[in-house]
């Protein structure tokens, strides 16, 4: 087990937020969560903005281009790639401004980007097909991306000076492993991926990155956890309120990665507006509770657990979304200091 670069009872978000302003989302979250702010992604801004067009952006010597259907492989950066980039940058410039206005520095931030089997789970080639299904494609897309994000991550090191944890987002990776992906067509489905592959898919692009790499994955009850850690994950990112009450073999899987050294992102605060006010004992509790069942002291929280909202906060109004994170910066602390009564 190698040393955590961010202190115990530490929290972070997931990665997007509310709204078009990069500006008020940097604020909001340099000045709820210190330790690991995460570099805001704003998908309500439109295509571009949004997982895949967002992680196009970042591509090396690869283009995508906006198409009805959603993104398509292109012969040349155009206008679709340039706006991506732009919004990036603003999105850093806002990053940047946010930290020197708070006059504290982060010693760690944290990027999110796609991983390499949503983004070609993401992206049609020129003959209609995904590139998912094509391995030079995908072998290309995959290259392209551990380039472009060990790049980002060098530069967002230089603007900040902090350590860089990237966060590698795969909410397709379930469906790509079970062979649940449509094809474009919507008349078959894409043949199912073998989990060695997809795992060294995934290998490819953490060892290009150089530094800790968090996988995310929140879609369903059944993360592949084992393959995030064959594939040399530090940590891996789960909605717990999907996991609480799965399978046995689900949880000696979450128990097996924390025995083994392995950061757990767990997504314990509602990720968009709850219908009543919620309190920090109610949201903090499942964790507590998965300690128990697991046979671990509550005390190995503060330094194996980062609170999370169940996903990102795109959903949310800004004052829920300045809420969560609020929330999951006190859960962090309540870590450090287990409350007995809870």
């Amino acid at each position: 087990m190698t040393q955590n670069p961010w202190p115990d009872g530490t929290a972070t978000g997931i990665g997007s937020m509310p709204g078009t302003d990069p500006a008020e989302a940097a604020r909001i979250v340099v000045g709820e969560l210190p330790d690991l702010p995460s570099l805001p992604e704003l998908p309500g801004r439109g295509l571009g903005a949004d997982i895949i067009g967002r992680t196009a952006g970042l591509l090396v010597d690869l283009a995508v281009e906006e198409v009805t259907s959603g993104y398509r492989a292109a012969s040349r950066a155009g206008r679709d790639h340039q706006r991506a980039v732009s919004a990036l940058r603003a999105d850093l410039d806002a990053f940047d401004e946010a930290i020197e206005t708070a006059g504290v520095r982060p010693t760690v931030v944290k990027l999110q980007a796609a991983g390499p089997w949503t983004l070609a789970a993401g992206i049609e080639l020129r003959t209609g097909h995904l590139a998912l299904t094509d391995p030079g494609a995908l072998r290309e897309f995959t290259d392209s991306l551990a380039e472009g994000l060990a790049q980002h991550a060098a530069e967002v090191h230089r603007r900040t000076g902090a350590t860089v944890v990237v966060q590698l987002d795969e909410p397709s990776l379930p469906a790509v492993l079970a062979g649940r992906l449509p094809t474009p067509s919507g008349l078959g489905r894409v043949s199912a991926v073998a989990e060695a592959d997809a795992q060294a898919g995934l290998r490819t692009v953490i060892d290009a990155v150089g530094g800790p790499v968090i996988v995310h994955c929140c879609a369903g009850p059944l993360p592949p956890i084992g393959l995030f850690r064959g594939a040399g994950a530090a940590a891996v990112a789960i909605d717990l309120t999907l996991v609480t009450g799965s399978s046995t073999a689900t949880l000696d899987e979450i128990g097996q990665a924390w025995e083994a050294g392995v950061v757990l992102l767990l997504g314990l605060v509602p990720s968009v507006d709850p219908p009543a006010p919620v309190t920090l004992r109610e949201v903090a509790r499942p964790a507590f509770d998965l300690a128990d069942r697991l046979g671990f002291p509550r005390d190995t929280l503060a330094g194996r657990v980062i609170p999370t909202p169940t996903c990102g906060l795109a959903g949310a109004s800004t004052a829920w979304a300045t809420r969560a994170l609020a929330l999951s910066r006190d859960i962090g602390r309540a870590f450090v200091e287990p409350p007995e009564d809870w």
